[in-house]
């Protein structure tokens, strides 16, 4: 976590090489992605995302999925919520 008070909360996500993760959820939050990646997030429905560019700032819903590196290179998103 890189920082917490009682009205936000910012993780650093980081995956590495070709990491796949398992089907986890947050709540309401911001994304800032940190690098170029090839990456797919695959939501409970079976919808998938992919391709996020370094800069690109998304709002997630709160909810479910499974995100996975596609490349060989590192993965890092900063989340807040």
């Amino acid at each position: 976590m890189d920082f917490e008070n009682d009205r936000v909360r910012v993780l650093r996500i980081s995956y590495g090489p070709r990491e796949k993760s398992v089907m986890h959820s947050h709540p309401d939050g911001m994304a800032v992605f940190l690098n170029d990646q090839h990456s797919r997030f695959t939501l409970p429905d079976g919808k998938t995302e992919e391709q996020l560019k370094a800069g690109q700032t998304m709002w997630l819903p709160g909810g479910s999925h499974l995100p996975e590196n596609l490349t060989d290179e590192p993965f890092e998103v900063l989340l807040s919520s």
